[in-house]
């Protein structure tokens, strides 16, 4: 039995579904059939990492099939990449939204794609037979490691490659994956010749604790996302990276190839296509923001701006 399963079934208890006669979908993206089932359901199941905009964006992805009379679940929280890739690839889960650069560098730390363009290009050589990365969106979201805007003029650092001197006299923190990960405490080492004096894990997802931290002058670093609200503060400076150590990470749906139709992989292509770096950062607001809205309804109220029943 597949390590996921257990998981499965808990998940489709808890969404109310039964689990005896269930088929997630009905169709591949080749077009063969999935399961074979007569009256199979065409529920797709739509995972996400353990932070708040990868569940917004299950949730955009989610919407959108239903606008376009679909059907869709969710599935938030499931943890970082190796959880819910896992998951995808069991076909536990159908679709999960991820992070160009991110994930080629996960499935080949070697990878010197370094453009947009080329992360694209290698991700399907690398990518397990039965997943596949559909079309990007205009919207990226980097790692970006940031500093209090007035300790950085104090130190007169504008860069990455300001660090070197002041190597092992600043401290940094990240998510705990951040000391592993061949863009964080390694490729610092390699590209920039920079080592924290300490690095502390944190492990909300660059979140309000992360900010915090950096905030309160506990850490001199920190590892946010540059779709994160408060970088529009001037509080804040994003070190620039000229030595290209985080990739371009423009936000995809990673699909299991035979649990999603091709109709399906259509309207995802679709919303995509729609999704701006500043649409993300404005529904992040929502979410993060004093309006604590839920991912589900920032979700559906701006697909319903944006995405009309019929194209």
């Amino acid at each position: 039995m597949s390590r996921f399963q257990p998981n499965r079934r808990q998940i489709l208890a808890g969404l109310g579904l039964a689990t005896g006669g269930l088929t997630l979908t009905a169709c591949g993206l080749d077009g063969s059939t999935a399961f074979g089932q007569a009256g199979a359901s065409s529920t797709l199941l739509i995972g996400s990492a353990d932070f708040p905009e990868s569940q917004l964006l299950a949730e955009i992805y989610a919407a959108a099939l239903r606008q376009r009379d679909l059907e869709a679940q969710t599935l938030p929280g499931m943890g970082a990449r190796e959880a819910y890739l896992g998951a995808l690839q069991e076909g536990a889960v159908a679709v999960v939204p991820d992070y160009s650069g991110n994930l080629l560098l996960y499935l080949d730390s070697a990878s010197r794609a370094q453009t947009a363009q080329e992360v694209m290009q290698a991700l399907p050589g690398v990518l397990p037979q039965n997943l596949e990365a559909l079309a990007p969106a205009p919207a990226e979201n980097k790692d970006s490691l940031v500093m209090r805007a007035d300790r950085a003029r104090a130190l007169g650092l504008e860069s990455l490659a300001d660090l070197a001197p002041l190597s092992g006299h600043l401290s940094l923190a990240a998510a705990p994956e951040f000391a592993e990960r061949s863009y964080g405490l390694p490729g610092l080492k390699r590209v920039y010749d920079f080592e924290p004096s300490s690095f502390e894990p944190i492990n909300d997802g660059g979140g309000p604790l992360t900010l915090a931290a950096l905030r309160e002058g506990q850490v001199d670093i920190v590892d946010l996302y540059s779709t994160d609200p408060a970088l529009r503060s001037p509080e804040f400076l994003i070190l620039q990276d000229p030595g290209h150590l985080i990739l371009p990470q423009q936000i995809l749906p990673l699909v299991h190839k035979r649990l999603v139709s091709l109709e399906a992989a259509q309207v995802l292509e679709e919303i995509s296509a729609l999704l701006t770096t500043e649409a993300l950062m404005g529904l992040n607001e929502r979410v993060v923001g004093a309006e604590k809205a839920s991912p589900a309804q920032a979700a559906s109220d701006w697909v319903g701006q944006v995405f009309p029943r019929d194209s």
